[in-house]
């Protein structure tokens, strides 16, 4: 039995991943560790959790040895705590966005502070199973990407030498991607009804998309009303020695790149309600669905318009955007089947 603890355990994130590793069949969950509420039982925090546990938060400075610390702490806190955490866990798995750049002066121009712990940024290896499987079986550092980038990620890695380089990205979040701890844009009376803009430009996730896809990424994010969810919408024009690239080839390319992967489904249908990928589907669940449309016809300038790709992923933020990609890097680096504990399918209705 794998000996796991969740630092920053009362937020979103953290209450995800006990959720997750409770009911999981090879871990034990040792520690829930919070700043706010030591002494108190996970479950009036987390009321889901009712009859699941009986564990109560332990405060920071209490933490004990275990085999996998997963750190749910807000960014910048990570960078900070990790020398001391690191002395009483093997492996540490990070759901900030502290070490997903390895380049200090790209994390300085999207996170505004300098990082205070440079020497380990190239250490840590990124929690995307669907790229870095091999390296993720020996990583003792990992760091799950951001929600929004998993999804425009997974989206966009099957388009390599389709697409030109330079690509536009759509993002669309629920009010859950902010955090237990958000201020007053996510009261509900704020929120509800809303599509929020707040990332026009340069959302920090797009330097996460162009270091692991190649391409020059540019993302702007909506808060929408759903509570969890993620759908990104990204726009590419075909390369000019690819010739048009119709749906045909798209789905090609997809079912190659994602014939073997586990939590990624392709959805791209004719018809019906559900034929591109949609987040409501997937709360709860660790799949991202991907899909696709090619533009074969005129626009109305007269421009053709066979060059115009659109790639279309969706998620749930908290699970495949967050604790779920934890838990499944986690189920690699401990020798554990890959959907050990992930195999819940979503709902629906809901």
């Amino acid at each position: 039995m794998i000996r796991v603890s969740v630092m920053g355990a009362a937020g979103y994130l953290g209450g995800e991943l006990l959720r997750l590793l409770i009911g999981h069949p090879g871990t034990e969950v040792t520690q829930a560790i919070s700043t706010r509420f030591p002494g108190r039982r996970v479950d009036s925090v987390h009321p889901n959790l009712r009859a699941q546990t009986n564990l109560a938060f332990s405060a920071p400075d209490d933490l004990d040895d275990c085999d996998v610390l997963l750190t749910a702490t807000p960014h910048r806190a990570t960078m900070n705590l990790l020398p001391e955490v690191r002395r009483h866990a093997k492996t540490v798995i990070d759901l900030s966005g502290d070490f997903r750049l390895p380049d200090t002066s790209v994390y300085e121009r999207y996170y505004g502070v300098p990082h205070t712990a440079p020497e380990l940024l190239n250490d840590f290896v990124p929690g995307i199973p669907e790229i870095f499987r091999a390296e993720l079986a020996d990583a003792d550092l990992i760091s799950v990407p951001g929600c929004m980038a998993t999804a425009a990620i997974l989206a966009l890695r099957p388009l390599t030498g389709l697409i030109e380089p330079d690509v536009q990205i759509d993002a669309r979040t629920g009010s859950s991607g902010s955090g237990a701890l958000a201020g007053d844009s996510n009261l509900h009376a704020e929120r509800s009804g809303a599509m929020r803009v707040f990332a026009p430009v340069r959302h920090r996730h797009e330097a996460e998309v162009s270091r692991l896809t190649g391409l020059n990424a540019r993302m702007a994010a909506t808060g929408v009303e759903a509570v969890r969810g993620v759908q990104v919408v990204c726009h590419a024009k075909a390369t000019a020695d690819s010739g048009v690239v119709d749906e045909k080839t798209l789905r090609r390319a997809y079912r190659e790149h994602y014939r073997d992967e586990p939590f990624v489904r392709i959805v791209a249908h004719r018809a019906g309600a559900h034929r591109l990928p949609d987040p409501k589907l997937l709360s709860g669940s660790n799949y991202c669905d991907v899909g696709f449309a090619a533009d074969g016809g005129e626009s109305a300038g007269g421009d053709h318009g066979g060059g115009r790709i659109t790639a279309i992923a969706a998620l749930d933020n908290l699970v495949k955007g967050g604790a779920g990609a934890a838990v499944q890097c986690l189920n690699i680096r401990t020798g554990q089947p890959e959907t050990l504990g992930l195999e819940f399918p979503g709902l629906h209705p809901i």
